[in-house]
């Protein structure tokens, strides 16, 4: 279990894009179609120092910048994490 500290959030993001269209014409791994600049995420878990964490539980749904999200690879499993300063939001019920 990997255990965020520093600031970051441990997030699952949410419609990851494929290389596949709508069609169902597969794409090659070397094709980059153009992203949101911002992306809906899933809270797993965070830092006991980040500044909003009052707000967080398990589950909520942050907007955060997609570019600043980082992708750790750790015993055959990706994870991705972000610093508290690139979630732009919380998303409410």
């Amino acid at each position: 279990m990997f255990k965020p500290v520093n600031r970051y959030v441990l997030i699952n993001l949410l419609n990851p894009t494929q290389n596949i269209t709508e069609s169902g014409i597969m794409l090659p791994d070397d094709f980059k179609p153009q992203e949101e600049r911002y992306v809906t995420a899933e809270v797993v878990a965070w830092a006991p120092d980040v500044r909003f964490k009052e707000d967080l539980q398990v589950g909520t749904k942050i907007i955060v910048d997609k570019p600043m999200v980082e992708e750790i690879n750790m015993k055959n499993e990706s994870i991705n994490i972000v610093l508290d300063n690139y979630i732009i939001g919380i998303v409410e019920h």
